[in-house]
């Protein structure tokens, strides 16, 4: 006999996949993927989701890039101590949702809360909509604005049904995923690259991995990434070097950091390589 809780995350991926999007095992209770290559191995095949979910209660990860949807995250605050950025320290501004409507209202567009919704286990929301054809967009961590991030191609997302730290995620708003509004689309397109940087970056793959590694950071992360990144690159010298970290720059400007904290930070990295102070 199956258990209740198998049931019901069973039926969670069961319902994800017959909206057409692949669902792959989190580990029980938790966030994380329970498999690799999860987004290779996500699926809408229900012979498969039942065998996977059949003993194992396992969560629902939804591979947000073969769904096609972009996914906008509103986060709330982790504790009294995260509150927002000097840029965002505005009356009325206490999580992402907050500072989505705020984007909406600067750029006169009604806030896009009509679509399907899930309202995450920590209070916070994720917006589901349907990428646009021919614009293949990524994650982005506080791109947007404080408490809002993005997941597409290369990200996942928690599905509905699923409970992390006891608390679940759930649909509040069940409607077919709308198109992704236009400024929005517009605000996620990755920033054109300055002048001599990611087209002339050369094609080795050490190289390639490094622009990659700045591309795939999250909130948080960017600058360590990049300074990381840019260290690399200037410890292996060369001619290369020089063109490498312009590169570098202009990934870490398409996944939101300030260009100029960019260069700073690519500075730094270059004066600790050469042993300078």
């Amino acid at each position: 006999m199956t258990h209740p809780v198998h049931h019901a995350l069973r039926s969670a991926a069961l319902a994800a996949a017959e909206r057409g999007w692949p669902v792959f095992p989190l580990r029980p209770g938790d966030k994380r993927p329970a498999i690799t290559a999860w987004e290779q191995r996500a699926t809408t095949d229900s012979a498969r989701i039942e065998r996977c979910w059949a003993h194992t209660p396992y969560n629902v990860g939804i591979a947000t890039g073969p769904a096609g949807l972009v996914v906008v995250d509103l986060d709330t605050p982790k504790g009294a101590n995260d509150v927002p950025p000097a840029a965002w320290a505005l009356p009325g501004i206490g999580d992402g949702a907050d500072v989505l409507a705020v984007l909406a209202e600067r750029r006169g567009q009604p806030y896009p809360g009509h679509t399907f919704t899930v309202r995450t286990g920590r209070g916070g929301a994720h917006l589901y909509f349907t990428a646009p054809d021919g614009a293949e967009l990524h994650n982005s961590g506080g791109k947007l604005g404080w408490k809002v991030d993005t997941r597409a191609a290369g990200g996942y997302v928690v599905a509905s049904g699923s409970v992390v730290n006891g608390r679940r995620y759930e649909t509040t708003h069940d409607t077919a995923p709308a198109p992704l509004p236009a400024w929005l689309l517009q605000a996620l397109r990755p920033a054109p690259a300055p002048t001599g940087t990611l087209g002339q970056v050369p094609t080795g793959r050490r190289a390639v991995g490094l622009v990659r590694t700045v591309l795939d950071a999250g909130e948080g992360q960017r600058n360590n990434r990049l300074y990381w990144a840019a260290l690399r690159a200037y410890e292996s010298g060369g001619a290369a070097a020089e063109g490498i970290s312009e590169a570098l720059v202009g990934a870490a400007v398409a996944v939101g950091l300030p260009e100029r904290e960019a260069r700073a930070t690519v500075a730094s990295a270059a004066r600790r390589a050469r042993g300078e102070r």
